[in-house]
């Protein structure tokens, strides 16, 4: 896909992956429709990027009635939309799963999973619409593998992975290509707004935002005729 002059939706764009995204994406000439919570924190990114067309639409992924009115004003104000990046994602502290509280439960699977697939299936009509689009899913290694304490998380993930292979197949003969990123530990806030805690040395082990963001990045520049249709993405 030639970058430049592209138009991307990009969710959980406020901080981590999505943050670097959006600046990696716009040195590549591509116009931005930033998603996130914090408005305050959309607005200085909107700030500090430049030489593209940059919107920010402040909106919670549990609330349907915000998602649709967020892809309304986005068409407006874009008309075209090329690519989807469903990034937003928020963490389910390790656990047992009766420990787990109700809240929680259902805050990780409204983001992780549902936001996601509600604003896809809203958005895939302008996609289809482009002579070439693209939807990349980042689920993450909880979405393949099976690790303890994970329940609800593994849940949304594997979820989220299901989901990106079915509409894969669904949209093959279509103008709209679909990968999915499983990727291991980033270096963001995610784990520590739920107060989770890592042995000495893990966390500084997990990989940068802006080098994964590199690799959506590349992924998106292939030529028409190549997609990497699932990527995983490991530390050392």
């Amino acid at each position: 896909m030639i970058l430049k002059g592209k138009t991307a939706i990009i969710t959980g764009a406020s901080d981590g992956l999505g943050e670097a995204v959006a600046f990696g994406l716009s040195r590549e000439g591509v116009n931005l429709a930033l998603i996130a919570r914090r408005r305050d924190r959309l607005a200085k990114i909107k700030k500090q990027i430049k030489g593209v067309k940059v919107e920010v639409y402040p909106c919670d992924l549990k609330d349907i009635h915000q998602i649709k009115q967020t892809v309304k004003r986005i068409i407006v104000d874009f008309i075209n939309v090329d690519v989807l990046l469903n990034i937003a994602g928020i963490w389910q502290k390790k656990m047992p799963v009766e420990e787990i509280e109700e809240q929680i439960i259902s805050d990780v699977i409204a983001t992780n999973l549902t936001g996601l697939i509600q604003i896809t299936r809203l958005v895939l009509p302008v996609l289809k619409k482009q002579d070439e689009a693209a939807v990349i899913n980042v689920s993450s290694t909880s979405g393949y593998k099976i690790p303890p304490g994970q329940s609800v998380y593994s849940a949304s993930k594997w979820g989220v992975r299901g989901f990106t292979e079915v509409i894969r197949e669904d949209l093959r003969e279509t103008n709209v290509k679909v990968s999915g990123i499983y990727q291991a530990g980033m270096k963001t806030g995610l784990f520590f707004k739920t107060g989770e805690k890592f042995a000495p040395g893990v966390f500084e082990k997990f990989m940068e935002p802006k080098d994964l963001a590199a690799v959506i990045v590349f992924m998106l520049a292939r030529p028409k005729g190549i997609w990497l249709e699932e990527v995983r993405v490991n530390y050392k």
